[in-house]
């Protein structure tokens, strides 16, 4: 059975360690703030300008100023600093964030990203994912191994217009876990009742 959205993110939460700042992209790696691991003290960034994010609000805790960089409501916590879009791109920019847990359309068995536009559609722009590949120690990426049309995500060869060259290190999606090595992809983990062979079919990325 593949993981769903939440028991991805449940996953990548796995790999937080006490003391880091994460920041979280939109999509499934935003619901990574409700799984961190209990006794694990981690600082989650976004690049909108808040440092110290808590996980979704329930009903009664909606604060529609409080948002995500997804415009996602989200809690405050007790040491939750505010400040401007100059100040997180600093934090980015300098090195600031030991990791990146972020979406991709597609990424390649060298680490090529690509997550940021579809040539012909509507794209409001980059955002910070240049910067985020650029600047963090670790970039880890969540997603669904095959697309709408049941197209692999895992290429030899980034196929879309890529937002940094060789800087994924991991990659998490329903079927498993899998590494970037030297010479391709490492299977790390299946999911429940996936096999090393289902995820291989699955993938035109090298497997090593």
């Amino acid at each position: 059975m593949a993981w769903d959205r939440n028991q991805m993110a449940a996953r990548a939460a796995l790999e937080l360690e006490d003391g880091m700042y994460v920041n979280l992209g939109i999509g499934i790696p935003t619901l990574v703030a409700n799984y961190v691991p209990e006794g694990v003290d981690v600082t989650l960034q976004s690049e909108n300008g808040m440092l110290g994010i808590g996980p979704f609000p329930t009903e009664d805790e909606i604060d529609a100023d409080l948002i995500n960089a997804g415009k996602q409501t989200v809690t405050a916590l007790s040491r939750t600093s505010y400040f401007d879009s100059a100040t997180s791109f600093g934090m980015i920019r300098g090195g600031k964030i030991a990791l990146a847990i972020l979406g991709a359309m597609e990424v390649a068995e060298n680490g090529d990203l690509a997550n940021w536009m579809i040539p012909g559609k509507l794209v409001k722009g980059m955002g910070g994912a240049m910067d985020l590949v650029a600047g963090v120690g670790r970039v880890i990426v969540v997603m669904d191994h095959t697309n709408k049309r049941g197209e692999t995500k895992l290429l030899k060869e980034c196929t879309l217009p890529l937002t940094g060259k060789g800087v994924v290190n991991q990659i998490i999606t329903n079927l498993g876990v899998l590494e970037v090595v030297e010479g391709g992809l490492r299977i790390v983990e299946c999911a429940p009742d996936v096999t090393e062979d289902d995820i291989r079919a699955a993938t035109e990325a090298t497997i090593v």
